[in-house]
């Protein structure tokens, strides 16, 4: 009952929020969040990472069509329905000194995407999941539409289109998997299928055309960088801190483990795929001026790095890309924020113009240079347990391949330095950065919880690869069997 509570919660929460007044929603998604978080952790606390799917509820649902209400949580799924619920309350408190026209609907849109995002971690059906992520597709259609900048329209079409168009590929390898299925959709069943070479490479392509929009992978990523830098910077932080978790989530449940023979066919194409993203995202946020379209490209090129660790075949690569996946999203929520504490300020995100905040803003400056060492991957923060991780994972794969993926640190050392630089240090100037205000309350709570985040997993990832690594064995299993 705690994975369907996980789900219900916040669709109730969703309901209750559009019949609060003004800012009182905020309050009430807030609460409900926490609640949220609340029953996490006591998932977590009772969790056994050896016994593999635990705190399931499997229901008839349309017994006709072999179609089952089928929920649980293992190793893999728990990471992203953390990473999903500790987001949920920072994204909302992050707007507390915003002032959010119609913010009744604003919340109950954030509350009923954490309901759907969390659907698609948990179900075990495939019909069920199916539901869940076409779901999570609404509320970030109407947020992104709502309150997202000027070009939002543009944008947000080219968004809908591409996403509505992978999902009615996956839809259709769902329904490939089904006709071959002796148990309608369940997981268990389409892990357990023989299915022919031909066939794996149709169902692997329907599937991951999906997959690859959503992370996004090079060259599906062409809406991204519009999509995050349009989005209000609550909707930039659901799309980039866990909804683009969803395809890689969905790639270690629904594609490794079913088609793994297509997998290794395709193997070396989609970790060059992946590599290119890595290059191309770090040289375009190289020369961005605008810091959260730099900050997009960069999100681009490190989940170019988590891709390769899908690919890999290996327990390095898989432990790297999931432990990566909770920190790039800590890490991109962090820095989203810290763009929009800018704007906020300054009216406007580019890095030209400004210097000096250190001096009149020492808690933003220090907190924002915490969040983003951990994204250029500094020793000692959480960037670098990942990365090297799946830079290990990938020197198993190739050592040269491995050591072209590596620039990304140094890439991300240079566009994220230079940015800094100019924005947070550099000279004076008088007519804009000494009327920059500190943290209030809110903002610096949000903040420092991040940068907590980002030293804690940084000093001691023991905690997270303990619950991961039973998961990982066992899907290395399946592909091998």
């Amino acid at each position: 009952m705690l994975t369907t509570a996980l789900i219900l919660t916040p669709f109730i929460g969703a309901a209750i929020s559009l019949l609060a007044k003004g800012n009182n929603s905020r309050y009430v998604a807030l609460l409900v969040a926490l609640i949220q978080l609340g029953i996490t952790a006591a998932i977590l606390g009772s969790f056994i990472p050896e016994n593999g799917v635990q705190f399931d509820q499997n229901l008839a649902w349309i017994p006709s069509l072999g179609i089952n209400y089928h929920v649980g949580i293992d190793g893999i799924s728990l990471i992203m329905v953390l990473l999903a619920n500790i987001a949920a309350p920072l994204i909302i408190l992050s707007q507390f000194n915003r002032d959010i026209d119609r913010s009744h609907i604003y919340n109950a849109l954030i509350l009923f995407m954490q309901a759907a995002m969390v659907g698609v971690f948990v179900a075990l059906d495939g019909f069920l999941y199916y539901i869940f992520w076409e779901l999570a597709l609404i509320p970030i259609f109407f947020i992104m539409l709502g309150w997202g900048g000027p070009n939002r329209q543009a944008v947000t079409l080219k968004f809908f289109i591409y996403t509505l168009a992978g999902s009615l590929f996956m839809l259709v390898g769902f329904i490939l998997l089904y006709i071959q299925s002796d148990n309608g959709f369940d997981h268990t069943a389409l892990v357990g299928l023989n299915l022919d070479g031909d066939l794996q490479l149709l169902i692997f392509g329907l599937l991951f055309i999906a997959f690859a929009i959503k992370m996004p992978i090079f060259p599906f990523h062409s809406w991204q960088p519009g999509a995050y830098t349009e989005a209000p910077t609550q909707g930039t932080m659901l799309l980039s801190g866990v909804m683009l978790k969803m395809g890689i989530y969905s790639v270690f449940r629904w594609i490794l483990p079913i088609v793994p023979d297509a997998v290794a066919q395709l193997q070396g194409l989609l970790i060059t795929l992946a590599v290119i993203g890595i290059i191309y995202g770090a040289w375009i946020a190289i020369k961005q001026r605008d810091i959260k379209t730099l900050f997009a490209f960069a999100s681009f090129s490190h989940v170019g790095l988590i891709a390769v660790g899908l690919f890999t075949n290996n327990a390095m690569g898989f432990q790297g890309a999931l432990y990566q996946s909770l920190v790039h999203g800590i890490n991109a929520i962090g820095l989203f924020y810290c763009a929009d504490i800018i704007q906020n300020r300054l009216g406007d995100r580019l890095t030209e113009g400004k210097g000096g905040i250190r001096l009149v803003a020492p808690w933003f400056a220090t907190l924002f240079a915490i969040v983003m060492l951990g994204t250029v991957a500094l020793p000692l923060t959480n960037g670098f347990v990942g990365e090297f991780l799946l830079l290990i994972g990938f020197a198993e794969y190739s050592v040269w391949f491995a050591a072209i993926a590596g620039l990304t640190v140094i890439f991300s050392a240079v566009y994220m330095l230079r940015m800094y630089q100019l924005v947070i240090l550099g000279e004076n100037n008088t007519s804009s950065n000494f009327t920059f205000t500190d943290l209030f309350a809110s903002e610096k709570i949000v903040l420092v919880i991040l940068a907590l985040l980002v030293i804690f997993l940084g000093v001691y990832p023991q905690p997270i690869l303990k619950l991961t690594e039973p998961a990982v064995m066992q899907l290395l299993q399946q592909i091998n069997a």
